[in-house]
């Protein structure tokens, strides 16, 4: 899920919700500020963070290792905003990055324009970056752009891409006008994924070592500054072998926040969020083959949850939020229970952790945090033995 910074800008006061940690089990790293707009999206198993970072009125694709930061997305293809979402053990990561080539349709499909970026209506392309060099991925015959979220251990890459089909469902005046489709690139070729039948739009949000892919279908919504997508999300899906089976829902129907599937380990174990019924509020859930569709709750208090990563442990992690959307809380779920994550760091720390985005093997979790003066940066909590 491509779940910024902008997710907590309602919760201009977090610092002063802080509660006294009841014991210390994570040191946390701060990995620097990432604007408004930014955030880390991914980590691998030895520390490389991939991730985005503002500066100013533009967004650049960039990692973090050992407390150095690397700038890729300069030249990247030249345009003028990038994101790192994906990256492997191999330091092959993925992302989006504008181009030098104006849309034909100015469509705005990454949504910099939207953000309030510096955007000149150029396309969005999926990228793989290795070695120095950014390239562009393919999209699907017809369209003219796409975004990369997940790349794994063989250098498969899971997404978004346009076709060239007309979109019906796009609201009037929407930028958004052509289908946009859940997309795996293998060997440098795009394959489409299918839908959910009757969903128009999709996207692949996550693909684990053995190339089984996860994310949801939909239809095309006005754009979501929150998850920075067009697509609003009606069936959480599991892709393999290229066919979808859709993982259930915790009542809702998809048309409040959504039902969408984040991430998924090795095992095919699979976490996102559901609506409720009514709609009204959202839960994180986890999915797996033999239990199916399992309500996580919220961290005492709240009202609703995301879970957006997890490792092959079966650790997950996510934001729990308050009714009002006032306050947001990373966590980490342990024995069953979501645990605020403010509550094992210290007390004294300059950082308050807002989510909790993606997991490693050995427990180290990144997210979005805000410091005292209400900047966001990015985090690394490491536990501590």
């Amino acid at each position: 899920m491509r779940l910024k910074s902008t997710f907590l800008t309602a919760a201009g006061t977090l610092l002063a919700a802080v509660a006294m940690a009841q014991s210390t089990t994570y040191k946390v790293i701060d990995l620097g500020p990432v604007g408004l707009n930014g955030q880390p999206f991914a980590v691998t198993d030895y520390g490389l963070v991939a991730s985005g970072v503002q500066n100013g009125n533009t967004i650049k694709a960039t990692l973090w290792y050992k407390g150095k930061t690397w700038d890729i997305g300069t030249p990247g293809l030249k345009g003028q905003n990038s994101q790192a979402e994906g990256v492997n053990k191999w330091g092959e990561v993925v992302g989006e990055a504008q181009t030098t080539t104006p849309d034909p349709n100015n469509e705005d499909f990454c949504g910099f324009a939207a953000l309030g970026l510096e955007s000149s209506g150029t396309t969005c392309a999926p990228f793989l970056w290795q070695n120095g060099i950014m390239r562009a991925l393919p999209t699907v015959e017809g369209g003219h752009n796409g975004w990369a979220l997940k790349v794994n251990i063989r250098g498969e890459v899971a997404g978004t891409a346009e076709n060239g089909t007309p979109d019906s469902t796009c609201p009037s005046g929407s930028p958004q006008k052509l289908r946009f489709k859940p997309t795996v690139w293998r060997n440098g070729y795009a394959q489409e994924l299918p839908t959910y039948s009757g969903d128009p739009d999709g996207s692949a949000t996550a693909i684990n070592d053995l190339g089984h892919v996860t994310g949801a279908s939909g239809e095309c919504a006005a754009f979501n500054v929150i998850f920075q997508s067009y697509l609003q999300p009606l069936h959480a899906l599991l892709w393999k072998d290229g066919k979808a089976s859709d993982l259930g829902t915790l009542g809702g129907d998809g048309h409040g926040t959504g039902i969408e599937a984040l991430d998924l380990n090795n095992h095919g174990h699979v976490v996102g969020f559901s609506d409720l019924q009514g709609d009204a509020n959202f839960h994180g859930f986890l999915w797996t083959p033999e239990t199916g569709m399992q309500d996580l709750g919220t961290v005492p208090g709240d009202a609703n949850s995301l879970a957006i990563g997890i490792n092959d442990a079966g650790q997950v992690v996510g934001v729990s939020v308050n009714s009002d959307f006032t306050q947001f809380r990373a966590f980490v779920r342990r024995d069953g229970k979501l645990v605020d994550l403010n509550t094992l760091i210290p007390a004294n720390s300059p950082l308050y952790l807002g989510t909790a985005c993606k997991i490693t093997a050995a427990g180290a979790i990144i997210g979005i945090a805000i410091d005292q003066s209400g900047n966001f940066h990015g985090y690394m909590a490491v536990p501590q033995k």
